[in-house]
């Protein structure tokens, strides 16, 4: 747990690879620790305490919806343009190009309703002494 405020949580993820805990690590140079945070909205905020180590959950359905907003539709996009685009000029190069222009308004969209998908994406904690 990083910050409380209110009900608003912050709670601090260590992301390690395989290799962060090998123990040759300090001879490779393929170690590779991550650490972002993560905001929670708890109403029983108050019962934390900063330091204190959580558990971060979410739905199995959040996952499937940011693989689908982050791979499949933009894929998606990417193909069907690619064949409308060469069908209706035959240019391999100018195709390829509209076809990842696109791609700038969908990851825009995404952008401007990032609030909304925040929203969506929602996480809660529990404490790791409940297990």
């Amino acid at each position: 747990m990083e910050n409380i405020n209110g009900s608003h949580l912050q709670v601090r993820i260590v992301q390690t690879s395989a290799c962060a805990a090998c123990s040759i690590k300090g001879h490779c140079t393929s170690a590779d620790v991550k650490e972002k945070l993560v905001d929670v909205t708890d109403a029983d905020a108050a019962s934390y305490q900063i330091g204190e180590r959580v558990w971060v959950v979410g739905e199995l359905s959040m996952g499937a919806s940011a693989v689908a907003f982050a791979f499949i539709f933009p894929f998606l996009i990417l193909v069907i343009s690619l064949f409308v685009f060469m069908a209706l000029c035959n240019d391999e190069l100018i195709s390829a190009l509209a076809s990842l222009v696109l791609l700038v308004p969908y990851y825009g969209g995404l952008w401007l309703n990032r609030a909304r998908l925040g929203k969506k994406f929602s996480f809660s904690v529990r404490s790791m002494e409940d297990n």
